[in-house]
């Protein structure tokens, strides 16, 4: 890899008045040795369990992790110097940098030593007015001149986008914090997948959750919208998300979803991988991203941090409904495909979100009744003298939870796998029904609920199915429906306080 050669560089000797000793930090990539100035090296790190990926960012992004309360977007220098270098491996070291108080992680294969480095042991390099600006500032000649060590320059390396932005966000959060101790202000999202990504939508921005329904061309078709569908009387464009945030798009499964997002006026419809999870959070949780590019940045509220899990990447909805193309996209539908007036004027359908899981059989819930979905992993401690039905006691961000396995209060057989935690708040209880799975977020017409049958009443008042007096039908994947027992949150309370 030869790193030096440009357009008409220049090595020129140390300048008068330069330090009589400078201290580099060195590092390894493949065969070639680096360094960066020690000062701006803050530590070097293990490479981390999860990377996430960032939207929009140019090749040579590896990803983005969170340390130690921030998000350290890390710059692969492989793929800078070459697009076709190989991904990062686990042996791979990650070289933290500020950059004008923001940091930076550099991908490397090895770190190396402290240099200290005398005048004439150090040249820069200068490039021909007009000429591409590489990222190499010189050099640096140890051992006689056996050893060549490559300087980086950082400014050229690295240029995040809204550092003001990033500042600022975290200037403010000793006052949000300080604020939201008195209020208790907390949030509530959809997290969904796109992109290779984990992203996550705020509920009141969020309209309906649908299964893909047969798209209907459009004239507007393009990258972006994949067609239209009817919605409430009117017709709505479908986005591909995937494509929105940079990325490919997926390939058509039983998973996806189009999640109706509806902001003022404007109604869209984003077609996504699959729902995730419901995501509990609080304003000051929320880490500023650094940027390399201010692309549709404006989509990015910051990231969630999610202990034991795959980071979240916030959106700002308004920011979505900012960019041109999809305000473009909403009004054109508008214009080209009016309402259909005698729906419209129809009186509206009740219609309520549900959250199906599995207990060996499938249930469902209102989706306003859970507080969050997590995964049954994490700080669980296990207090002596619990009843067999408790599983444990989960310290999540401070506050403590019983962890009920369904199972076992109900008894029925161990299930396999660690399953899912459905948190549930009642007062200053705070309870984590632990369920096999979790499968489907769906919005459901309050027609297809009912109360349940005589027939399909349980003799069995002892099962997690008595907890049940309404039926929901639950749209199936082949377009059939499947009638699931509406568990009543407040019966699986009662029998927890009953048998403790």
């Amino acid at each position: 890899m030869d790193t030096l050669h440009a357009v008409a560089a220049d090595l020129s000797a140390a300048q008068p008045g330069m330090p009589a000793v400078e201290m580099f930090g060195s590092f390894l990539l493949g065969g070639d040795e680096f360094a960066l100035p020690a000062p701006c090296i803050r530590e070097v790190v293990n490479f981390p369990e999860r990377m996430t990926a960032v939207p929009l960012a140019p090749a040579y992004m590896e990803g983005m992790f969170t340390l130690r309360g921030s998000v350290i977007p890390v710059v692969n220098l492989g793929r800078l110097f070459d697009p076709q270098a190989p991904a990062a491996q686990a042996s791979d070291k990650i070289a933290i940098i500020d950059y004008h108080d923001v940091q930076v992680g550099l991908l490397v294969h090895a770190t190396g030593e402290i240099l200290r480095v005398r005048p004439e042991q150090r040249s820069r390099l200068r490039y021909a007015e007009g000429s591409a600006q590489g990222v190499v500032g010189g050099t640096i000649l140890l051992d006689e001149g056996r050893r060549l060590v490559q300087v980086l320059d950082i400014d050229r390396l690295v240029h995040i986008e809204n550092v003001p932005q990033v500042q600022s966000m975290r200037a403010s959060g000793a006052e949000t914090r300080r604020q939201l101790r008195v209020v208790g202000e907390r949030r509530h999202a959809i997290s969904f997948r796109a992109a290779g990504a984990r992203f996550a939508l705020e509920m009141k921005a969020i309209q309906e959750i649908v299964r893909v329904p047969e798209l209907s061309e459009t004239v507007l078709a393009g990258p972006l919208c994949q067609g239209r569908m009817h919605f409430r009387g009117r017709q709505v464009p479908v986005v591909d998300f995937a494509i929105l945030a940079g990325g490919q798009a997926g390939e058509a499964t039983g998973e996806q979803r189009v999640l109706v997002a509806h902001i003022g006026a404007s109604t869209v419809g984003f077609l996504v991988d699959a729902v995730d999870s419901i995501l509990h959070f609080a304003a000051d949780e929320v880490l500023p991203i650094p940027l390399l590019s201010k692309s549709r940045s404006a989509m990015f509220a910051g990231c969630v941090a999610c202990h034991g899990e795959e980071d979240v990447i916030l959106l700002d909805h308004e920011g979505i409904f900012s960019r041109s193309e999809i305000g473009e996209l909403d009004l054109g539908h508008r214009q080209l495909y009016p309402a259909d007036a005698p729906a419209a004027a129809r009186q509206r359908v009740g219609r309520q979100v549900y959250l199906s899981f599995r207990v060996g059989e499938l249930f469902a819930l209102e989706l306003k009744q859970v507080r969050e979905i997590i995964d049954h992993a994490g700080d669980i401690s296990h207090p002596p003298g619990m009843p067999d039905y408790l599983c444990g006691v989960m310290n999540l961000r401070q506050q403590l939870i019983s962890l009920v396995d369904l199972r076992r209060l109900y008894g029925m057989p161990a299930g396999e796998g660690a399953g899912k935690v459905l948190v549930i708040e009642r007062g200053a209880e705070r309870y984590g029904l632990v369920v096999d799975a979790v499968c489907d977020i769906v919005t459901i017409d309050d027609g297809k609920r009912y109360a349940t049958p005589s027939l399909m009443k349980t003799a069995d008042a002892q099962s997690l199915s008595a907890e049940s007096g309404e039926v929901l039908e639950l749209p199936q994947a082949d377009g059939g429906t499947h009638s699931t027992c509406l568990l009543d949150v407040e019966r699986v309370i009662a029998r927890i306080s009953h048998v403790a």
